[in-house]
């Protein structure tokens, strides 16, 4: 099995602009976040969250899954079988 790869700034632009949801929502606002003093209302913007994601990847929620013009967060399991289907 490849090892997933962290997205660069340009992939992660990529996943905001075609993202269905808002962009804030591709940050885990979980203990991490939080122990980090991070503030929802400062990661709203489509670049405010590229930002924070370059920064600490590991805060970007998974899965994430893009297919053509359109990307979700695949949570709950249900919208990746509509995606593809």
């Amino acid at each position: 099995m490849k090892k997933a790869t962290r997205p660069d700034r340009a992939a992660l632009e990529s996943i905001v602009a075609k993202l269905e949801d808002p962009a804030a929502d591709l940050v885990r606002k979980d203990s991490q976040f939080a122990k980090l003093g991070l503030k929802e209302e400062d990661y709203q913007t489509p670049e405010a969250v590229v930002e924070l994601l370059l920064q600490r990847p590991a805060l970007l929620q998974r899965p994430v899954v893009v297919k053509g013009d359109k990307a979700i967060i695949g949570r709950p399991k249900d919208r990746v079988r509509q995606l593809l289907s």
